[in-house]
């Protein structure tokens, strides 16, 4: 693998192409003095000092770039500027600080509507030079944003696998080149760059998702961005959330949706700033009586930001979340009855309930015009609690006690980077480093609870249960590295390193319970239990990119994964699997090499090819009870295997494209394609040992069109999944239970519309246009288990207002 990144190395640095034109720019106060300062260049990813307020910068071709000016004591200013011939002159007023803004963003210069933009090499105090990324922009999407609708609020992000199993989008389900997309657990989920998941080690699963409407932009790094986020496979996803406004005042902003099924979201958002000081806050609330019987859902989220700006040179933020929803799940079906009427019911005994509380405070220090400083504090308590019938979906529910599973969470963490810019044989480099101290406590209880049908989340014997109560505190220490070197102005080399401690405990008791062949409880035992594990190691990586003549770039990224066994997983009794106990951590790596870039101002793409190394990859197998001898699943180490594929995104505005003159219209349309291969290349199953991954659609596109004039917009989606198998052994054709069996292949359009005026804002829309039947899911536990049906045609409407 290293040769061949040496290889990509020399072949990008032969590719170098060097600047034939010349900027130069005067910077000036309001008073005429000449002011000494920065001048960063983001399509050029490097910075050029001023000198008596002068600076030469080359570019290798002609057109408009942006550039930001940074002088300590004014205000920074972000412009763009036009190069053309071979020296172009230009000169920039900046006015004095009176107060201290927040530091200007440019995201590559790209102010396209489109809803997709690319982060910078370097954005605030990370890196991403030379790692895949998507900026996707809520704002100018047209989508269903009230419900979350992952289908169109991701449809540019290539090679996602997505379960539709909630009603009202509740949750985020999404999953990457076969990681299984439950709870988006193979992803590092974050809000503002801290964790929001359950707990990081011990159990990593999403349970709150910040509401579209108050989402300023995701970012989506996948692939090879462990180093600086974590250990994990899937990459990082980060929630950024809107704030304060930019000037001094009050800004409003409400929306209220109505749609099918008893669907209402209702958002409500107020910022004010005064001088120094911005405080923001949002008040969601959404009901929907659901599709299907026994599927109604109640949700309340809020959210407080206050920012102070210190100083000139250090700004403070504190948040606070709070989520609280109750869900009542109606349950899965075997294929046939799925097949006969999907939106029939099996279970209305079964209900979800999640409280989340999340809190954070973060600082920005700017230490010199070449140290930045960012620290973050967040915190979590959280619950989930599931109650119902958890008895195979092919047996009726006869009322008997109902199983009640809670898990409670309290974390506690700190991540501080200090990024670093300086000079190297002559070109700009950067220095990021990094520490992340992290405590996680998860509490786990699982017994009986009540026979009844409302949602009573008590246990029949909290002192006596008849499942398990357990602690898992986690512990962990990272310290991570990464530096961009560039080799020429087009030309750089990032390489990282990143040290991981993990601790993770078992402390408590399960009760071990044997049946006879009718399945009826005979014995049962209390079985005590301590285990501590600890890992220490190191992950590698290096990524290359190589900016071309015409605004484009090839780049190639290697870096190692680890992912930790959770405690949590092993110790939950489910009548529809069994856990093995020995399970171990899975380790591998992913690499990506890509080509994207933005040539022509009507042309947007990014192609690329992957390859993900998973060892010791969990999953199921089957096994026949000892005792029933009856078929269980064992969820185990299933074996090795890798995946590999191609992930595409094309977009192009077609008036753009052909007009001769400046028009006020757009027709753009996107494609959205990706071609998967995942095998299991070892397994000590002979049955396992070159079969497909399961969760891996070979090949899923998503494209559209969209046709905007002003501030009237309409857009078409059609997405289509390939078939897919659920487990290790391929099974095609469905069992009883209906937890193992193929997923067929499925497709579904969506259709949305918008309007804004003045202060007026108006959307509407139809998700599966066509009405198709179809599923995304077999669920093992909750909210199934078996066949969850998706969500047939509905309808929606948003009314608006921003003052």
């Amino acid at each position: 693998m290293l040769r061949i990144l040496l290889l990509l190395i020399a072949s990008f640095a032969s590719a170098s192409i060097w600047a034939q034109h010349e900027l130069h720019l005067s910077v000036r106060g309001q008073d005429a003095v000449a002011l000494n300062g920065e001048v960063y260049l983001p399509s050029l990813e490097k910075f050029v000092s001023l000198e008596k307020g002068e600076a030469k910068i080359e570019f290798g071709d002609e057109g408009v770039y942006p550039i930001v000016v940074y002088v300590e004591g004014y205000k920074s200013l972000s412009r763009k500027v036009k190069v053309k011939g071979l020296i172009t002159k230009a000169q920039v007023e900046l006015e004095r600080l009176n107060i201290n803004l927040r530091e200007v963003t440019v995201r590559g210069g790209d102010s396209s509507n489109t809803g997709i933009q690319r982060l910078n090499a370097i954005d605030g105090v990370a890196i991403y030079a030379a790692k895949k990324n998507e900026v996707l922009v809520p704002a100018d999407m047209a989508a269903n944003k009230a419900v979350n609708n992952a289908r169109q609020v991701f449809s540019k992000v290539p090679g996602l696998n997505i379960w539709e199993s909630g009603d009202a989008g509740v949750q985020l389900d999404i999953g990457a080149r076969g990681l299984s997309p439950s709870r988006t657990s193979n992803f590092n989920v974050r809000q503002n760059g801290y964790d929001i998941s359950a707990d990081a080690l011990g159990y990593p699963e999403s349970y709150y998702t910040p509401p579209t409407e108050a989402v300023e932009r995701i970012e989506v790094v996948r692939g090879a961005a462990g180093l600086q986020y974590g250990t994990q496979f899937g990459g990082m996803l980060n929630f950024v959330m809107k704030g304060a406004p930019e000037k001094t005042g009050f800004e409003l902003e409400s929306r209220q949706t109505i749609g099918s099924f008893g669907l209402f979201n209702s958002f409500n958002s107020i910022g004010y700033r005064k001088e120094k000081t911005g405080v923001y806050g949002f008040y969601q609330h959404k009901q929907s009586n659901g599709w299907r019987p026994n599927s109604q859902v109640d949700q309340n989220t809020g959210y407080l930001q206050i920012e102070h700006d210190v100083n000139e040179k250090l700004s403070l933020r504190a948040e606070y979340t709070y989520m609280h929803y109750l869900s009542q799940l109606p349950g899965g079906l075997t294929d046939e009855e799925f097949e006969r009427d999907p939106s029939q019911s099996k279970r209305e005994r079964n209900w979800f309930r999640v409280k989340w509380n999340l809190a954070s405070l973060s600082a920005d220090y700017k230490i010199s015009d070449k140290w930045r400083l960012n620290s973050r504090f967040f915190a979590l308590m959280a619950s989930r609690e599931a109650l119902g019938n958890l008895e195979r979906i092919n047996r009726i529910d006869n009322g008997e006690e109902r199983t009640l599973i809670y898990g409670g969470f309290q974390n506690i963490g700190n991540e501080t980077r200090v990024l670093r810019r300086y000079n190297f044989l002559g070109n700009p480099a950067n220095l990021l480093i990094g520490t992340r101290l992290y405590a996680g406590f998860t509490e786990s209880r699982q017994g009986e609870a009540s026979n009844g049908s409302d949602h009573d989340f008590t246990y029949n014997n909290p002192d006596d249960l008849e499942g398990s109560d357990y602690d898992f505190p986690s512990r962990n220490a990272a310290v991570f590295a990464e530096n961009i070197f560039r080799i020429t102005d087009k030309l750089s080399i990032t390489p990282g390193v990143r040290f991981e401690y993990i601790n993770t405990r078992a402390d408590g008791w399960y009760k071990e319970s044997a049946y006879n062949s009718a399945g009826e409880l005979v014995a049962s035992q209390k079985v005590e239990e301590e285990k501590e594990l600890n890992r220490a190691f190191v992950l590698g990586g290096l990524g290359v990119s190589q900016k071309l003549k015409n605004k484009t770039e090839l780049y190639a990224n290697f870096s190692q994964n680890y992912r930790a066994i959770t405690f949590n997983d092993i110790r939950v009794d489910n009548p529809n699997f069994v856990i093995d106990p020995n399970i171990t951590d899975e380790r591998g790596f992913n690499f990506d090499l890509g080509y994207r870039g933005k040539p022509k101002s009507y042309l947007t793409f990014d192609i690329g090819l992957f390859y993900l190394a998973y060892n010791n990859r969990i999953g199921f197998l089957t096994i026949i009870d000892s005792t029933t001898y009856l078929e269980k699943r064992l969820r185990t180490n299933v074996g090795d295997s890798r995946s590999y594929g191609l992930e595409s995104f094309v977009e192009v505005d077609w008036f753009d494209l052909f007009r001769s003159e400046p028009i006020k219209s757009q027709l753009r349309t996107f494609v959205n394609f990706s071609y998967l291969q995942a095998e299991y290349v070892s397994s000590e199953d002979n049955l396992v040992e070159g079969k497909e991954v399961e969760l891996v659609p070979p090949m899923t596109l998503k494209t559209g069109i969209t046709y905007q004039r002003n501030d009237f917009k309409v857009s078409y989606q059609f997405s289509y999944n390939d078939a897919q198998f659920t487990d290790a052994y391929n099974t095609q054709e469905p069992v009883p239970t209906a937890i193992a069996g193929e997923i067929p292949a499925y497709w579904v359009s969506d259709l949305s519309l918008g309007y804004k005026y003045k202060w007026l804002v108006a959307e509407a829309g139809v998700n599966n246009l066509f009405d198709n039947q179809y599923f995304t899911r077999r669920a093992t536990g909750y909210p199934g288990p078996g066949v969850i049906p998706a969500k047939p045609r509905n309808f929606y409407f948003t009314l608006g207002v921003k003052f």
